[in-house]
Formats: C-alpha cells, sequence, structure tokens
C-alpha cells in the first residue's frame, strides 16, 4: 500500500482501513493544539466502560516536564544498570523528548463486588487506542508505547501512581517528519475459527 493511503480521511471506514500510527523516532513540533488535545481526550473516554467506573485516568507532560521526568529515567536506569555509559543514559533520559507532548493512560483498575479487573483493565486499552484514533483523524500522529518505565514501582511513585494504578500507555503525540510506512497485517480469516459445539 503506497504511504499516501494511510490514514485516509476520506471516509470513517477508509480511515479505519489504512489506520497507521506515526513513528516516535520521526516525531517533530507542532504538537496538539489544547484544543485538539480536549477533542482527542473527549475522543478518549468514548469507550465501553461497564459499571461506568472511569477506571483510567490521564497525566500529561509537554514542554519542560518531559526533560524533568527524564532526569527520573536517567537516573533510574543508572541506578538498574551502573555500567551503561552516557549514550544509554542520555537515550533513556530523552524519552518523552523525542515528541511535543506525551499522554500516560493509568489504569485504575481495582477489585470491585460485580466488574472484573480484566474489564475495567481492557477499558483502559480502549482509552489508548481512541487517543490514537482522535489523533490520526485530526491529522496528527501519534503513537502508543509503554516501555519500561510503564513497569517501573520508583518511576510509579515519580509520577504520583497509587499502589493499584499501573501504565496502560504512554501515548506521544506530534508532527510526523516522514512518510508513514505500512507494514504487514494479518490475515484475519486465518485467525478466525468457527467453535461449532
Amino acid at each position: 500500500m503506497s504511504p499516501l493511503c494511510l490514514n485516509d480521511r476520506s471516509s470513517v471506514l477508509s480511515f479505519l482501513k489504512t489506520r497507521k500510527s506515526a513513528s516516535v523516532k520521526a516525531m517533530a513540533e507542532p504538537g496538539p493544539s489544547p484544543a485538539e488535545i480536549k477533542e482527542i481526550l473527549e475522543i478518549a473516554v468514548r469507550v465501553p466502560d461497564h459499571g461506568k467506573l472511569t477506571p483510567w485516568r490521564f497525566i500529561l507532560f509537554e514542554g519542560d516536564a518531559r526533560a524533568r521526568i527524564g532526569d527520573h529515567f536517567r537516573n533510574r536506569w543508572h541506578e538498574l544498570h551502573p555500567d551503561h555509559g552516557e549514550d544509554v543514559l542520555g537515550f533513556h533520559g530523552a524519552l518523552f523528548l523525542r515528541a511535543p507532548l506525551v499522554i500516560a493512560v493509568v489504569s485504575c483498575a481495582a477489585p470491585h463486588p460485580k466488574i472484573p479487573e480484566w474489564e475495567q483493565t481492557l477499558s483502559a486499552a480502549a482509552v489508548c487506542m481512541n487517543m490514537l484514533l482522535a489523533a490520526g483523524a485530526l491529522g496528527i500522529g501519534a503513537q502508543w508505547q509503554t516501555d519500561w518505565p510503564a513497569y517501573d514501582g520508583k518511576i510509579a511513585e515519580i509520577i504520583g501512581l497509587a499502589g493499584h494504578e499501573r501504565i496502560a500507555g504512554f501515548v506521544y503525540f506530534g508532527t510526523p517528519t516522514a512518510p508513514l510506512e505500512e507494514r504487514p497485517r494479518p490475515d484475519p480469516t486465518m485467525l478466525l475459527t468457527r467453535w461449532s459445539g
């Protein structure tokens, strides 16, 4: 498929059939405007949410905050890997500087008498996907990642997560600086079985 056909916004179905994330390795300013962020978040929360629990929340990193959290990433990586040199430490310190804006989607899934935690977790994943769809529909580059900071207890404390909360994803937003490239997709018919009892 030609890169020009990716994220085809001529119709809803065309967009969904050609949706492709941008690469955080090729993002630059500008990021989304405050109005676009508001719109992305309004779309993000339109997901299945059994029991109307709202089992997710957002943490936004922009401007100097990206470098400040990067200092914590760098220091924590050095703690975990004291043998790694400046190049590696610099890379980890600059993780959030690769894009103009990063939003952490936090899963607040917790025990509930009726709603399984797994369903709450899946709802947070759906929020991340809706953010990608909203950004793409607006013509904004976006990529959903986790990487090691999403799974590190000390980083969780630094960014203000409660004990039961987890990062569902860090969603990076910016302007793509390179054409989007399609990747091989599975044939869904090869993944389908029909249960017959």
